[in-house]
């Protein structure tokens, strides 16, 4: 026996917005509710906005998604921003843990699966997120190409997705429950008496295409108009706000009651062989003040994101190669000396090689098999065979 139900169900969405440069998706993506950014390509920074640590691997950019998954009541909404850098990323993963110089050296097509394959892993993981009351925000560029039906003469011009066409942007526009293209409206009138002369007017008035058409992709299951003003309270009333009020008891509960558990930085694994971050210690600190009958002070989680300690600056001569390894680092809190042990004990290295004399291969494999690195430092490095 099934239970039957029925009704609408109301849950966090997954939006994506895409158009063309400049006009404007990151400031509105900022406006839904709780948004905190993944800011892929740095587009971010002239709005006041919360963010994560810029992901320089595609490793870094799962462990934060991985970590909002864990705690959901960091944000009402989460931001990739945007998706094609993000792919970006996922592709250099690929080659590096293929060892290929190009995502076309397997022959024709066959890298781009294993990319088709990796991206619909942070699709399963936004879901994932989508399904702990998170709404999830993709943003995207827009890229115009020749289009030709198969049943029909000639090709025209059309604004797709700047993903791989066969491969990622498919999946991406199935994937989200409302598929939205930011673009300019324009007009094409007569520029002369014959009608032989034609040009454009318009172009200052941004819009949002809700619906499929010939030259753009776009859906809702809101009932939306075909064209409504590129402005978030046309969206606002489809979108969840319950996240955000969750996240605002939680913290108001939080300031009146006992100190809750610290939440570690965004990390696929929590090493505990390594030196503890500040957050950690304010949490050590706290439990020795609670055996001593007095009273620990909150760490709330922003304060406690804030605390973790940030890397050490690198020398300018260390090659740049290591840069993707360097924010790993600092996202798990392990320090330099204690990853070169751990190198060195597993036989990769020798006792006695620095940091910045890593090569760029074995740094692009270390970056694709990091966790089983930061699970081996947890468990203490134990010997193996």
């Amino acid at each position: 026996m099934f239970p039957i139900t029925s009704g609408a169900i109301t849950q966090a969405q997954r939006v994506l917005i895409y158009g063309p440069e400049g006009i404007g998706k990151t400031t509105l993506a900022a406006q839904f509710p709780g948004a905190l950014f993944i800011d892929t390509e740095g587009g971010s920074g002239h709005l006041n906005v919360r963010r994560l640590p810029t992901p320089t691997s595609w490793t870094m950019l799962m462990q934060e998604v991985s970590w909002i998954r864990d705690f959901p009541e960091e944000c009402a909404t989460l931001v990739i921003d945007t998706a094609d850098w993000a792919e970006k990323l996922c592709i250099e993963q690929v080659c590096k843990s293929k060892g290929w110089s190009g995502i076309e050296d397997p022959g024709y097509g066959k890298g781009y699966t294993y990319v088709k394959e990796e991206f619909g892993h942070l699709l399963n993981l936004l879901s994932e997120v989508r399904d702990r009351g998170v709404n999830i925000v993709l943003t995207a560029h827009a890229t115009i190409s020749k289009f030709e039906l198969p049943d029909e003469m000639g090709a025209y011009d059309r604004w797709e997705l700047k993903l791989l066409r066969r491969q990622t942007a498919p999946m991406v526009k199935e994937w989200a429950d409302a598929v939205l293209f930011a673009t300019y409206k324009t007009i094409v009138v007569d520029a002369d008496a014959n009608g032989k002369r034609k040009k454009a007017q318009g172009g200052k008035v941004r819009v949002l295409r809700t619906t499929h058409a010939a030259t753009w992709d776009a859906k809702n299951r809101w009932g939306l108009s075909d064209e409504v003003p590129m402005d978030w309270a046309q969206i606002a009333p489809h979108i969840p706000q319950k996240p955000a009020v969750v996240v605002q008891a939680k913290n108001a509960h939080a300031a009146t009651s006992a100190p809750a558990q610290t939440k570690p930085a965004p990390a696929a694994h929590a090493p505990t062989a390594q030196k503890a971050p500040a957050a950690t210690k304010t949490r050590k600190a706290a439990t020795a003040s609670a055996a001593t009958s007095a009273t620990p002070e909150h760490v709330t989680s922003a304060s406690a994101t804030k605390a973790v300690p940030k890397p050490k600056p690198a020398a300018q001569t260390e090659p740049q190669w290591l840069a993707p390894i360097r924010d790993l680092m600092r996202s798990d809190g392990i320090e330099e000396a204690l990853l070169l042990q751990a190198l060195a004990k597993k036989g990769y290295i020798t006792r006695d090689t620095p940091f910045s004399a890593l090569r760029e291969d074995f740094a692009g494999w270390l970056t694709s098999v990091w966790p089983q690195i930061t699970s081996y430092i947890a468990q203490g490095m134990p010997d193996t065979k």
